[in-house]
């Protein structure tokens, strides 16, 4: 699975993702930058087939509602500091190296992994 990480996550999530054996893109990579619409964002991932991981609650309503974007990775885990979070993602990188390609929803909790899948 590969990943597009929101705007307001930091973009060392990528280098740290790349660390675990995974793939990820900022949405600052992207021609307008930070300044790229959800809708945008939305149809960017789907189109390249990412997950997105984003801390936004509109992708989430989105995603609940009408499925985009097709797949989601939700931090619930609130203000955290960078490194926290980082170390989050290690305790993970089991889990996210095996996901299988049906995986929907990902949330990240202060407590764990959920994953739902088709």
């Amino acid at each position: 699975m590969k990943f597009l990480v929101d705007a307001q996550l930091p973009e060392l999530l990528c280098e740290v993702l790349a660390m675990q054996g995974l793939e990820a893109i900022h949405v600052g990579t992207l021609p307008q930058g930070d300044e790229t619409s959800d809708t945008e964002i939305q149809a960017y991932a789907d189109a390249k087939m990412l997950c997105l991981i984003t801390k936004d609650k509109d992708f989430y309503l989105s995603h609940i509602l009408f499925e985009k974007p097709k797949q989601l990775f939700f931090i619930s885990v609130g203000n955290l500091k960078n490194r926290t979070l980082f170390d989050l993602f290690r305790k993970h990188k089991n889990h996210l190296l095996a996901l299988p390609a049906d995986v929907q929803y990902l949330e990240l909790t202060i407590d764990g992994l959920i994953i739902t899948t088709k």
